[in-house]
């Protein structure tokens, strides 16, 4: 009867490429039917159709049995076919492993033939079980008198050893002698095994170092080279004497040695196994390098990567070599593969020092600026395109321009300024430029990293602080942030550095009111919140900064600049405190009401008259005297000038300790624990609730009563309007006022939203024999009419000699801390944090003229928080003849401006 064969199988599949599946099945059903015969010639060909189509996905460890039954055949071409599908369909979960035991046992003691096929087999196939079983004969056919024999069973006693290890104890020894083997396959696949054991326990396989050093200085097989090479990798680290034994004979395989593969694993073993240390790996060391330069000079791509890798490792010991190759890496990155450049990348940031790092990050940064596609060929270009029409043009979209890729160049060049807290930038006016730069070229999302470093930076350094203001100048009266600010990768953050670094070191600038339009042009409204809500702060310090340098050299031609810039500014204000952000919105309101309040002030100013004195400067230093200028001008800059701003210790937060007596489980405030435990009710909850608000409409409508018919009351030099009841208050009502104010203080002293005021009681506002009068310097000279970028007070004098950066590395420390030192290795000299000049002559910012501040009179004392109106209900008809009177709070306005 004629059958199908593998060839005519494989035929089928080919003819039947549109209805594979239907052809495959009806050979499935051939192959049950062929697998289940007698013959074992036919069993064995049912066996190979199956081998072929586990190979194409389909199953076949249905057949695991009927593989069993191949397998114990006696003639030694079906017996192969067995293994075969053994090899192919078993593994540890096959069912039939259990009973191969004997079977497997009776072929490695048959003829050679089937020992070969066996061992073949059985290192694919072999489980805990088997190890164990197996592990004595295979340890008794180390010694065949076949060499191929003790080859393979050299090679099958690793999977032994992995599964069972206790065969390690009586099957090492034996293993060992067969580095001395008379033939040289057994010599090799000893020490391959040997190299895969050591990977996992060195130290066990030091006492084979001798005759290991003695195959590796007598043996003239490459491949058996690198494998004791690498075993010897693994073994120096565990014996430093074997360090200064093997530096000869290594030496000598890389300078003589033409194999790639071995001249490569010399280097890296030279490397893993600390032999480039001390006197005599300095010449080593060199080699090392002059080799890995050479292939990465080689058009080999493979070369290139691994020379690559194998540099990062030589970085640390000896830095010095690899930058003698400097201009070599750095073609690297050039490269059209995207593999070596990241390697290049990884190098470089390992090779960055305080020399070179200003030339690798501008050779970095240049592989950001995109090409110019529109270039215009010259005519010889245009010539050899048109007569070599096969020749290619090199395409612009090189692997530089992925998204993936910029994003990852610019972070390599932050990482590189900014390790160890700046430790090798000596120029940190260069590496503000390239933190710009970065920002206009990069186009990726990396705006949040370039304003954290540059907030950090201005933090930190001192001397950089002039040229960072005149560098965020520049930046915010440019548009382009501005106009592309909802795009990805706009780095729009930038300007959220910028306004900030304006605001708060706004001493640097001439003119600083000539930078708040920039800052409150309507087009900030629409970027993102926390943009807005700084340019709103920095404006305002801005404001308040001009504001008292106006002060100092006041004059009365001043007065209108003055109420111009406030009504400016309030206009502006007033779009920003309309805001659907709720930061925007209230920063914007409580600034407002700053302005509100000094415009106020300018409005009922009046000139100083001239007085008769007849000394001049006796009338300037008369402590009686009101000041020449309004007040309110050094309203808000005492506001973020209290303290200086430093750069603060990763440590301080745990550095503070917890206060005693400090119940984190306590209620702060008391009140709002009885009032969840009256919440906690079900009863009257819904009916006091109802109450309290009925209660609020009637207080807010007798508000609006009392705010028609009452009489308002503005008092000079006063922002807050007084409500004056029309009856007169009886000295009960007064002094259950007092009582219910009392309680209200009280209260108000446990709760955390509001600030109590404990100093002494200052004098009112009238007594303006308190305030001091300055002597006025000069004029203050009129803004110029034309638009023009605010200037630094330093441009005019031009710097002589660079300046000198101290880095502020450590941070500022809660008062009263103890820093214990901590035991760890000290750092090398060229990677010591620089002293800090400042922790010594640090000297505080200059005060402010201490003008007394203005106040509303009242008949109580003033807390910080302002007093709420106070209405006074009218009495109700047809009520007891006791009057009532209740005290609501129909508004604090508190103004905090955070700094």
């Amino acid at each position: 009867m004629w059958e199908r064969t593998l060839q005519d199988l494989i035929r089928g599949l080919r003819a039947n490429k549109n209805d594979e599946s239907k052809f495959i099945g009806q050979a499935m059903d051939e192959i049950r039917r062929e697998i289940k015969s007698k013959d074992m010639a036919l069993k064995a060909g049912a066996v190979m159709k199956l081998t072929y189509l586990d190979m194409l996905g389909y199953d076949m460890s249905w057949a695991s049995f009927h593989i069993v039954e191949v397998m114990s055949s006696p003639k030694i071409h079906i017996k192969s076919v067995g293994y075969l599908g053994a090899v192919q369909s078993f593994n540890e979960d096959t069912d039939v492993l259990m009973l191969t035991t004997n079977l497997l046992k009776k072929d490695l003691s048959s003829t050679p033939a089937d020992a070969a096929v066996t061992l073949n087999g059985v290192s694919s196939i072999m489980t805990a079980d088997l190890a164990r079983d197996l592990s004595p004969d295979l340890v008794g056919m180390l010694n065949h008198s076949r060499p191929h024999i003790r080859k393979r069973a050299v090679a099958a006693m690793y999977r032994v050893f992995e599964k069972y290890p206790e065969a390690l104890h009586h099957g090492i020894g034996r293993l060992q002698e067969k580095l001395e083997d008379s033939d040289p396959g057994v010599v090799c696949a000893t020490v391959n095994v040997l190299c895969e054991l050591a990977r996992r326990n060195p130290q066990d396989y030091l006492p084979l170092a001798p005759q290991l050093f003695h195959l590796l200085t007598t043996s003239s097989n490459n491949w058996m080279l690198i494998k004791i090479v690498k075993l010897f990798g693994c073994l120096s680290p565990h014996e430093p004497r074997l360090v200064k034994k093997l530096q000869p004979p290594i030496t000598d395989l890389i300078s003589t040695t033409s194999a790639i593969s071995l001249l490569y694993e010399c280097v890296h073993t030279c490397i893993i196994g600390n032999m480039l240390q001390g006197i005599t790996g300095d010449s080593l060391a060199r080699t090392c390098v002059s080799k890995l330069a050479a292939f990465i000079e080689d058009p080999d791509q493979n070369l290139k990567y691994i020379a690559l890798l194998a540099m990062v490792k030589i970085v640390p010991t000896h830095p010095h070599l690899v930058a003698e190759h400097q201009d070599t890496i750095l073609s690297s990155v050039d490269d059209e593969d995207i593999s070596i450049r990241m390697r290049a990348l990884d190098l470089l940031s390992a090779l960055v020092n305080r020399d070179n790092l200003q030339s690798i990050v501008q050779q970095v940064l240049s592989h950001l600026v995109k090409p110019e596609s529109s270039v215009i060929p010259s005519a010889v270009q245009s010539l050899s395109q048109h007569i070599i029409p096969s020749t290619p043009a090199k395409s612009l979209s090189a692997p530089s321009q992925s998204t993936a890729y910029r994003l990852v160049l610019s972070q390599r060049i932050m990482t590189m300024c900014s390790q160890n807290t700046y430790d090798n930038v000596t120029d940190f006016e260069w590496y503000l430029s390239v933190l710009v730069d970065l920002a206009y070229v990069s186009n990726v999302d990396i705006g949040t990293q370039i304003r954290d470093q540059l907030v950090d930076v201005v933090g930190r350094v001192r001397a950089a602080r002039s040229y960072a203001v005149k560098l965020m100048v520049k930046v915010l009266s440019d548009d382009t942030f501005m106009l592309h600010a909802g795009e990805q990768g706009s780095c729009s953050e930038v300007l959220w550095a910028a306004a900030w670094i304006c605001g708060e070191y706004c001493s640097e600038l001439s003119a600083p009111d000539e930078l708040i339009p920039y800052l409150l042009q309507p087009e900030i409204a629409s970027l993102r919140s926390d943009i807005t809500a700084v340019c709103i702060q920095s404006a305002t310090k801005l404001f308040g900064y001009w504001a008292s340098e106006a002060a100092k050299q006041w004059t009365e031609s001043f007065i209108e600049d003055l109420k111009r810039a406030v009504d400016i500014m309030i206009e502006q204000m007033e779009q920003f405190a309309s805001s659907t952000q709720i930061e925007v919105q209230e920063r914007a309101a409580n600034v407002l009401q700053l302005l509100i309040f000094i415009k106020r002030d300018v409005a009922i100013y009046k000139p100083k008259q001239e007085n008769d004195f007849s000394d001049s400067s006796v009338a300037a230093f008369d402590p009686v005297s009101e000041p020449s200028f309004p007040k309110s001008l050094y309203l808000i800059q005492p506001l973020f000038t209290s303290y200086e701003l430093n750069p603060v210790a990763s440590i301080a937060q745990a550095s503070v300790p917890v206060p005693d007596g400090l119940d984190l489980d306590a209620w702060i405030v008391p009140s709002m624990q009885e009032r969840v435990a009256e919440e906690g009710d079900d009863g009257d909850v819904t009916e006091r609730k109802i109450k309290r608000g009925k209660k609020g409409k009637e207080r807010e409508s007798a508000s609006r009563t009392k705010v028609k018919g009452g009489k308002k009351k503005q008092k000079e030099g006063g922002y807050k309007e007084e409500l004056t009841p029309q009856e007169e208050e009886t000295a009960e009502e007064k002094a259950e006022r007092e009582r219910l104010k009392a309680e209200r203080l009280e209260r108000m002293r446990d709760d955390p939203y509001y600030i109590m005021d404990d100093r002494p009681q200052k004098p009112p506002a009238e007594d303006v024999d308190s305030i001091p009068v300055v002597r006025l310097d000069g004029p203050l000279p009129l803004p110029k009419e034309e638009p023009r970028l605010p200037g630094l007070r330093s441009s005019a004098s031009m710097r002589s000699t660079p300046p000198s950066f101290v880095v502020e590395r450590e941070g500022e420390m809660p008062a009263g801390v103890v820093i214990t030192p901590q035991s760890s290795v000290p750092a090398p000299p060229s990677r010591r944090p620089t002293p800090n000049p400042f922790d010594i002559t640090a000297t505080p910012p200059p005060p402010l003229p201490s003008f007394q501040s203005y106040e509303v009179p009242d008949d109580e004392l003033r807390t910080s928080t302002p007093e709420p109106i106070k209405v006074t209900r009218a009495k109700k008809k047809g009520t007891s003849t006791a009057k009532k009177k209740r005290t609501v709070k129909t508004g604090d306005e508190a103004t905090v401006v955070a700094h």
